[in-house]
């Protein structure tokens, strides 16, 4: 491409915008376009969720950073694929966004993983384990079962994701999931595979009475999770490797999952994993000490029944599909509120409020999913609240902000605006504004 008229474009949306300013990133100038681009960190250049591949024009972009090469050489990237963060442009360029959703950002963690054998890691093992499918398989069109798999795996998925985790595999009609892969904090790996465990039987009450009502079909789930050390590694043939954890804990987790039917359960977890657990924040009991197939000693099992108090993240995870179910539909009703409230900041917003809804969803998406990484959550939302501040928004209209955004919620999840749910969603908005404030 030659290095006349300087634009950047983006592939994957076809769209192509001007780009003459050599001081602006590909991330500013996607942000300043209403292109919705991940970048958790806020651009600090630490989380690698802004990524981009470069298709064309590779000359006229700036040299790779000292961070970007660093990142580079220990993800294996290839020279085409760049950070939108720390890549300036300074000619026509084509390139595209290689993150699309929030989902994929927790596996990420699998290029931290070293090729061969690998090494010993500890992990939580999360199964879970579908009941009652095989009636529905046997009483469905082959369609039909196919959906309402892909239905399951995808629902069931979101708090796995949400909290840090990697789907390992599907076995059957069985998810089986791991939590640790990218940190060695052994609290917060079980305290995220606890809220991945809670939201799964969360969401499943939600997949039971609305999508599965017509098929006169009721699921349900057995979860097990352990904690336990194993080998991680990508290993197989030379010209064909993948991820894969060889250890006893695996084995364990799937012996415990499978105890629920005997307890009558949905959630069990050996004591290895509670003792990790923070003192006095889980509502749990201990159901049997109990022997597993293959294993000679005793095995203490824990039934978990939920949070003691409500907690805020869980309460939010939990419903963010619901609440944005329908994107256009509650983005157009925040709005519609705000300018009511106050007219003067609708100067504030250009006239296209299409694309300032999507980017208000995707916002409100990111900040969930970040919750779980509170280092880069801290980042992202500061460098939101500098961004607003050169919109025009100032330090007063956070309060009418918040007081909006929490009757939209309200409004948008009716009946699941529990008490429980109102003080999650009120402590997380109150956290997002309040950084963003400062």
């Amino acid at each position: 491409m030659e290095s006349a008229t300087p634009s950047i474009k983006y592939c994957d949306v076809n769209v192509e915008v001007a780009a003459t300013n050599p001081d602006k990133s590909v991330l500013e100038y996607s942000i300043s376009n209403k292109i919705p681009h991940l970048h958790e960190c806020g651009g600090h250049g630490l989380c690698t969720t802004c990524r981009i591949r470069v298709i064309d024009g590779v000359s006229n972009l700036n040299q790779p950073t000292r961070l970007e090469k660093d990142m580079a050489k220990r993800r294996g990237w290839d020279s085409s694929i760049r950070l939108a963060c720390q890549t300036k442009v300074h000619g026509k360029v084509a390139v595209e966004r290689l993150i699309w959703t929030n989902t994929e950002i927790s596996n990420l963690q699998l290029e931290t993983i070293p090729l061969g054998i690998g090494e010993e890691r500890e992990l939580v093992f999360l199964f879970c384990d579908m009941r009652n499918f095989t009636p529905f398989a046997n009483s469905h069109p082959t369609f039909d079962v196919a959906h309402m798999l892909n239905r399951f795996f995808t629902i069931l998925g979101d708090p796995v994701f949400l909290n840090n985790g990697i789907i390992y595999q599907y076995a059957g009609d069985e998810i089986i999931a791991l939590f640790g892969t990218g940190t060695t904090d052994i609290e917060k790996m079980c305290l995220d595979a606890t809220r991945a465990a809670l939201g799964m039987t969360y969401a499943l009450e939600w997949l039971n009475k609305w999508e599965l009502k017509d098929f006169d079909t009721t699921l349900d789930i057995g979860i097990g999770l352990h904690f336990g050390k194993a080998f991680v590694g990508n290993i197989g043939h030379t010209r064909h490797k993948q991820f894969a954890v060889i250890g006893d804990p695996v084995n364990v987790a799937s012996r415990i999952q499978g105890k629920n039917k005997e307890f009558k359960t949905n959630i069990l977890a050996s004591e290895d994993f509670m003792k990790n657990l923070p003192d006095a924040i889980i509502n749990s009991r201990l159901v049997s000490n109990t022997n597993l197939k293959g294993k000679e000693e005793k095995f203490p099992l824990f039934e978990i029944q939920g949070f003691i108090e409500p907690d805020t993240y869980f309460g939010v995870q939990a419903t963010l599909s619901r609440l944005l179910k329908n994107e256009e539909s509650f983005a157009a009703n925040f709005y519609a509120k705000l300018f009511e409230k106050a007219p003067e900041v609708e100067a504030l917003f250009n006239e296209n409020m299409t694309s300032q809804g999507k980017m208000l969803t995707h916002m409100l998406r990111g900040i969930v999913y970040s919750l779980s990484r509170p280092e880069f959550l801290k980042l992202g939302l500061e460098f939101l609240g500098e961004r607003h501040k050169g919109y025009g928004v100032e330090k007063h209209h956070y309060d009418l902000i918040k007081e909006i955004l929490i009757e939209s919620i309200a409004e948008e999840l009716g009946e699941e605006y529990t008490i429980g749910v109102q003080k999650a969603w009120e402590d997380a908005v109150e956290l997002i504004t309040g950084i963003m404030n400062k």
